[in-house]
């Protein structure tokens, strides 16, 4: 049995976010066993693939080291890069039948598509101890199936060394379901990027997770509204790595786009 780790959001290794991505099944594996493996990577994310009759389309989902979620965006990415550049599927483009309904991954020059789900959030109050938890005051915040707290600029962004149990507390709270907070800022002049952004999800049991395809479904509709128009260049700026994509709204959808490199090539002795 094979399995890949590959840099999501990256165009060299060592950047984005790493996935690991187990070759198709031809059914699925026992949940408890796809867990413990992924408890057994222990990166953000691994993928398992199934394969259907058609050629370019497979069933796929996503667990942390710690539960199943149901959308995962830069194991996404990977799964369809291993496909592309590993496996050698012809098509230019394949479906993946997820918990999110169906997803898509294109080639698109040097790099991949994505079709995602947008998810606009709602501007609430500020919740109590959020900012306590952050270390920094949010300028508003959003919810959606995450928090977005939106801070004033990039610099408070990077600075951020937040009390992530306390944070996981409080997100909870505020929206019903995981611990997990997404923080943004418009982007200083002359980085390459419009939005700087940073994903802590400890309520999936990742403290900081390098770039999030799920937080951008959220981000996509409430900043392409801000700067008035559909494209907008995002940098999660994880600390020693970061990531960069690309996201343009189109109606409910978030066409996400972005790099990706395999880093390794594995057996697994299963």
């Amino acid at each position: 049995m094979r399995q890949w780790t590959v840099d999501a959001f990256a165009a060299r290794p060592f950047r984005g976010n790493p996935a690991c991505v187990v070759a198709p099944f031809d059914a699925w594996p026992d949940a408890a066993w796809m867990q413990a493996l992924a408890a057994e990577n222990n990166q953000a994310e691994t993928a398992f693939l199934l394969k259907t009759p058609d050629a370019a389309r497979f069933g796929l989902r996503w667990f942390t080291p710690m539960l199943e979620v149901p959308l995962c965006g830069h194991a996404t990415l990977a799964s369809g890069h291993v496909l592309f550049a590993d496996l050698g599927i012809a098509a230019d483009k394949v479906t993946f039948d997820t918990l999110s309904g169906p997803l898509t991954v294109a080639r698109a020059g040097d790099g991949y598509e994505m079709d995602f789900p947008s998810q606009p959030p709602v501007q609430t109050a500020i919740p109590a101890g959020l900012a306590e938890a952050l270390g920094a005051q949010p300028r508003e915040v959003w919810a959606g199936p995450y928090l977005v707290a939106v801070l004033d600029d990039e610099a408070a962004v990077r600075g951020l060394t937040p009390d992530i149990a306390a944070l996981n507390a409080v997100s909870s709270a505020a929206t019903g379901g995981r611990g997990n907070v997404g923080v943004a800022a418009i982007a200083a002049e002359g980085g390459g990027y419009d939005v700087v952004d940073r994903f802590f999800a400890p309520g999936s049991g990742i403290p900081e997770d390098p770039t999030t395809g799920s937080l951008h479904c959220i981000l996509a509709p409430l900043f392409s509204a801000r700067l008035r128009r559909a494209t907008v260049r995002y940098h999660q700026a994880y600390p020693g790595r970061g990531g960069d994509l690309t996201c343009e709204l189109a109606g409910d959808r978030v066409l996400i786009r972005g790099r990706a490199v395999t880093v390794v090539d594995a057996t697994l002795r299963l």
